[in-house]
């Protein structure tokens, strides 16, 4: 069975992102597993000496689950087998380091995600996993909106 990390970090292009695996999935008739990835950047030293380290990783991994809780229910709905992974460090080398520690086949990942200016070009992650990843990797672009229309049809 196929293993696909689908990185996710709650924008729309995430979801994007999922939703071309899952027609993956579905359409191309693919026995698969979605592993819904999401990297937290590592907690400045300010936090770690105000809150410490147990709590901004607590805080980390909820903030992972919220963002990941609209890819999962994507997943969920439409029957497919996930795992959802949360981990913390640079975005890009930690993506490409999580789709080989998960056995991953494939890394899916949305043209651009919530990285504001620092991720304001092609998408700075998705260039640099193109580039760094083991395992092939597919940059979903968002839709136009008539290319919504003529899916659905």
């Amino acid at each position: 069975m196929l293993r696909i990390l689908v990185a996710a970090d709650g924008s729309e292009l995430a979801l994007d992102a999922v939703r071309h695996a899952l027609m993956l999935v579905r359409r191309g008739g693919l026995q698969a597993t979605l592993v819904l990835g999401h990297v937290q950047e590592e907690a400045s030293l300010i936090e770690l000496a105000t809150q410490g380290a147990d709590a901004v990783a607590a805080a980390s991994v909820e903030a992972g689950q919220h963002l990941l809780a609209s890819a999962v229910a994507l997943v969920e709905a439409a029957g497919v087998p996930y795992e959802t992974e949360i981990a913390l460090g640079p975005v890009a080398a930690t993506l490409a380091d999580m789709a080989e520690r998960c056995g991953c086949d494939a890394l899916i990942i949305g043209a651009r995600g919530l990285g504001g200016l620092r991720g304001a070009w092609l998408g700075s992650v998705s260039q640099a996993l193109v580039h760094q990843c083991t395992v092939p990797v597919t940059v979903v672009k968002h839709p136009e909106p008539q290319e919504v229309i003529d899916a659905d049809a």
